[in-house]
């Protein structure tokens, strides 16, 4: 601006006098020019001398601002790289089989279209006496469910188990016409035991949210009967609820009936709007029978003070197990070329016709049945693949964000994800690092399916080229999360298990595809090169670790995906993380094995992935010898103790409450960090080190240590005589990473030991026999825990396999299935 002002006035202003230069060198002469007090010239020379510093402080504010400005536009800029999902791609007529899904991960029936304003639809039932179900919660007293059955595009079958009640979910889909086509549910309800039946209502319903209209069909006045609705990528669509019958379809089943039509505030208030209008008001008199009152919808209502946004219509059928009820959804653009109502008979051998092709399909990818795998194992086997496709989710909404260098949160650019999600019940979104190790099941269940999903993650990309760790897009997914996890940081990354995927399907995807992907997948990794870099040229550093380390007995590094795993104790600048330079090593690779296809210059993803994976280098950065393993590096004290302290009280104010904080016993100072465990294993999981490697024993003894990390039930994530094996962060912040069995590092132990075992070298018959005794231990123990509480499990306990954490969670320990098919 300056520059610009004195070129508009014809130069750089009046030329310098001499004495004036020698006056500016010489301080005295300089105080002797000095203006006196109240002088005109002296006034001119402050009066000049106060704007020059007011428009320095105008530019400088002027460039503070623009900076905060910029970095908050890339924020939330979208990558300018063509998409990776074509557009129209995911619309019902590019791709019908996927336009209508289960893609409600977090409640237990339910189905929607892949569309941002979709029209959906659901269950929700009631033991009178009881609770009413909806979203799919950790704690609810549902004793096991899951889905059975699911190709993850037509069909599925779910149980479901509640308190002696037993439900049985099913779904199939139909195709035809221009808007994905028909479907038809079937929900059976019967009693466990022979007790005495109790009143049981189920709601099934359907919902808008800001766009598409419903219309109520009665009969008689007061059943809902049907819905006529039309959306815009629906089109005319028309919803029936068939009366129930007898178990087996033994002829009609006495039911009372109600119906709500309300205003929606937003789907995230379905179950609150429901519960609210509840009202013990209603009779149900069967024929010859006691009279008995229940809880019934009112015919209208919505939640005061809400205003609404789209149209609910609920359908209540009250009546005593057994029972069969369907549900049917007919396009109105498929008119022409339906051969009949998908309902009652039709619906039976539709049903069967999927079930039968399912299996074949589920032997003819897994092969478990040619390997002598037991029916039992078969059937969790399919149940496992089967929950992580019910639990794929479509999503759309803006993340909250925040820069590292501005206060403020904003919301991040409008997007759509395709995903599947870790857990229905606690964590029923899209998680960036676990959706590389869900693709590598899904893969090869169904490639096109895999690589629809990646897209859609690829596209969530920045200006900037980062995709944040946690998406949680929408009311009703922000719904399910603890305020404190909503935030994301820009700062943050997660591993990029992504290409960890991408290197299965590469050999067979098509070009175009890859090609869409390449710049995306380029503008990521180097985003993680030069956000993530290390002290040291070729290091590599986690950003975000916890910002009160005192609070800590380790500060957490939720970036890492690996939470509370022990670093260093002492967060700082000079930390050197081993499993992130392994994580860039293998993407390195991959992205030169694309470059590579695609007919790009590989050499500078090629040359990278060299450097990092030499072993050399790697031993001189990272291998510890008085650990006799590789570690990370940083300000470390492995002295540190939780001490309950009693604040200093406030004048006039009650004492505070005790709090624990960590002790520090003995300094810190740049060390190795004493930790064994998952992190110390990383040049062994993603294979870097040679065959012939002098560390490889090292690193093999580990593993198959009791003292360390070998269970009977798989590895344990830290050993168990590290400073840190099962220690508690905070009073209220279980040991997570400090000595649970996790799936996703086993899947990858015995993905790499299965390659040692197939490559020559010293330690080829130690690996495979470490391999056959890992993978029995594992799969043994999933399935065993499967058997015994009817769920997969997040994590599994040490010292006897015991399930814990979140349940269900077919993400990454649906990784079983790749292990019982030995498909790496």
């Amino acid at each position: 601006l300056m520059a610009g002002e004195r070129r508009r006035r014809g130069g750089d202003g009046p030329r310098e006098r001499p004495r004036e230069r020698l006056r500016d060198r010489d301080p005295k002469l300089r105080q002797q020019q000095k203006p006196q007090r109240g002088s005109g010239r002296g006034r001119t020379a402050l009066a000049l001398t106060a704007a020059a510093a007011a428009l320095a402080l105008a530019l400088a504010a002027a460039a503070a601002w623009w900076n905060r400005w910029s970095e908050v536009s890339r924020l939330v800029t979208p990558h300018p790289a063509p998409p990776a999902v074509p557009p129209g791609s995911t619309g019902p007529l590019a791709s019908p089989t996927y336009f209508w899904g289960t893609y409600r991960p977090h409640v237990y029936f339910g189905m929607k279209t892949r569309s941002p304003r979709a029209v959906v639809t659901g269950l929700m039932w009631l033991q009178h006496g009881g609770n009413l179900r909806h979203t799919s919660e950790q704690n609810d007293g549902v004793s096991r469910y899951g889905w059975l059955m699911h190709d993850g595009e037509n069909f599925g079958v779910q149980e479901i188990r509640d308190e002696g009640l037993v439900l049985r979910t099913e779904f199939v889909k139909q195709p035809g016409g221009d808007h994905g086509g028909d479907w038809s549910w079937r929900v059976t309800v019967k009693m466990e035991g022979n007790g005495p039946a109790p009143l049981l209502s189920l709601f099934f319903y359907v919902a808008t949210d800001g766009q598409g209209t419903l219309r109520p069909v009665l009969e008689n006045g007061t059943r809902l009967a049907a819905v006529a609705g039309t959306a815009e990528e629906l089109g005319d669509f028309t919803l029936t609820f068939l009366p129930p019958t007898g178990e087996g379809r033994e002829g009609p089943k006495y039911a009372s009936y109600n119906f709500l039509a309300a205003g929606v505030p937003g789907l995230h208030r379905l179950t609150d709007l429901v519960r609210h209008s509840l009202r013990e008001s209603s009779v149900f008199s069967p024929p010859s029978r006691p009279r008995r009152r229940f809880f019934g919808v009112s015919s209208t209502g919505g939640l005061p003070g809400e205003p609404p946004r789209g149209q609910l219509l609920l359908h209540q059928v009250t009546l005593e197990p057994p029972a069969v009820l369907e549900v049917t959804l007919e396009s109105g653009s498929a008119a022409g070329v339906r051969q009949g109502r998908l309902a009652g008979p039709v619906l039976s051998a539709a049903l069967a016709r999927h079930a039968a092709a399912f299996e074949r399909r589920f032997e003819d990818t897994f092969r478990l049945g040619a390997r002598g795998v037991s029916l039992p194992q078969r059937r969790f086997a399919q149940a496992a693949l089967s929950e992580m496709l019910g639990g794929i989710g479509f999503f759309h909404g803006r993340s909250l964000l925040r820069s590292e260098h501005r206060e403020e949160p904003v919301p991040g650019m409008e997007s759509v994800l395709f995903t599947a999600v870790p857990s229905r019940s606690c964590f029923p979104r899209g998680f960036l690092w676990d959706e590389g190790f869900h693709l590598l099941l899904l893969a090869r269940w169904d490639p096109a399916l895999a690589r629809d999903i990646l897209a859609h993650w690829l596209d969530l990309l920045n200006a900037d080229g980062w995709i944040p760790r946690e998406q949680i897009l929408g009311e009703e997914a922000r719904s399910r999360v603890p305020p404190e996890f909503v935030l994301q940081h820009s700062e943050t990354a997660n591993p990029p298990t992504l290409l960890l995927a991408l290197e299965r399907l590469l050999p067979d995807a098509p070009l175009p595809y890859l090609r869409r992907l390449f710049p995306r997948l380029c503008a990521w990794f180097e985003w993680l090169n030069h956000t993530q870099a290390g002290p040291e040229p070729f290091t590599f550093r986690w950003r975000g670790r916890d910002p009160d380390p005192e609070r800590f007995l380790n500060p957490k590094t939720l970036s890492s995906g690996l939470d509370d795993y022990p670093r260093a104790s002492h967060p700082s600048a000079q930390e050197r993380h081993l499993d992130l330079r392994c994580w860039m090593a293998l993407g390195a690779r991959v992205l030169a094995a694309l470059a590579e296809r695609l007919g790009e210059p590989p050499a500078p993803y090629r040359d990278m992935a060299t450097t990092l994976s030499d072993n050399d280098l790697l031993d001189r950065l990272h291998w510890a010898p008085e650990l006799g393993t590789f570690a990370d590096f940083g300000n470390h004290s492995s002295a540190v103790a939780l001490r309950w302290h009693r604040p200093a009280p406030a004048p006039g104010r009650p004492p505070a409450a005790p709090q624990l904080r960590r002790e520090v016993r003995e300094a810190p100072q740049p060390r190795f960090v004493a930790a064994l465990g998952y992190v110390s294993l990383f040049p062994l999981l993603l294979q870097l080190l040679r065959a012939d490697s002098p560390r490889l024993p090292a690193l093999l003894g580990s593993m198959s240590s009791e003292k360390q990390l070998w269970t009977p039930f798989g590895l344990r994530s830290l050993a168990r005589d590290s400073p840190m094996y099962l220690r508690r962060n905070t009073e209220h912040d279980p040991p997570y990473w400090r000595g649970s069995i996790w799936v996703n590092i086993n899947f990858l132990a015995l993905r790499a030991l299965h390659g040692y075992a197939r490559a020559a070298g010293p330690q080829q018959e130690r690996a495979a026999q470490l391999y056959r005794e890992l993978r029995h231990n594992l799969v043994a123990n999933v399935f065993r825990q499967y058997e015994a509480t009817g769920f997969l499990w997040e994590h599994y306990r040490d010292s006897d396999g015991t399930g814990q954490g979140c349940h269900p969670f077919a993400g990454w320990s649906a990784l079983v299935v790749l292990a019982m098919a030995e498909d790496y």
